[in-house]
């Protein structure tokens, strides 16, 4: 059985003059899943900067709205630990839906696309601001809460781009999304 039929559910006839052995380079990647090409560091840092994105919109603005409702530590954290994610999500959801896709299946995409590299952003991110001294009692107006918020995110790009890259070199990760624009 040709490995095709699995991903599409029908087997189509071969291109004329193509010999059914023969596979095109797309048909090649699909036949042979581990078959990807290398991802480069600057395509792995385009799809962690555009995460990165999405997270600091999220992390930031839960951070701020935690703080100046002087919540304790752990629900400003959670707060803006799930804004990161939304926000992370809704910027690769809304890409591909102008691209075409229908919701249901631009949230599949996104979930793909988006959850390791925010998972990772927001546990480097976080565990930054929670090892600092001081970091979690500081104010909106102390340069504390932003050298250590922002700090975060900078070493979060620079962690999340090796594991991008990693999973776009595997055909997974932001490389799903990748497909759909």
């Amino acid at each position: 059985m040709h490995h095709t039929t699995r991903h599409t559910g029908h087997h189509a006839a071969p291109p004329a003059g193509r010999h059914s052995g023969q596979h095109s380079g797309q048909e090649q990647a699909h036949s042979h899943p581990h078959a990807h090409a290398p991802a480069s560091w600057s395509m792995a840092a385009r799809a962690t900067l555009h995460c990165l994105t999405g997270c600091a919109v999220g992390e930031i603005l839960g951070m701020v709205v935690g703080t100046a409702l002087a919540w304790g530590n752990a629900p400003t954290m959670v707060l803006a630990i799930a804004l990161a994610f939304v926000f992370g999500y809704s910027f690769t959801l809304f890409g591909v839906v102008r691209a075409g896709l229908d919701l249901k299946s631009a949230i599949k995409v996104a979930l793909a696309a988006d959850t390791v590299s925010i998972a990772v952003m927001e546990l480097v991110d976080n565990g930054i601001v929670a090892l600092t001294p001081g970091a979690m009692d500081a104010q909106l107006s102390d340069l504390l809460f932003w050298s250590t918020l922002l700090g975060g995110l900078a070493v979060a790009f620079v962690l999340t781009t090796p594991v991008n890259k990693w999973m776009i070199g595997r055909g997974k990760g932001h490389a799903v999304a990748h497909a759909h624009h």
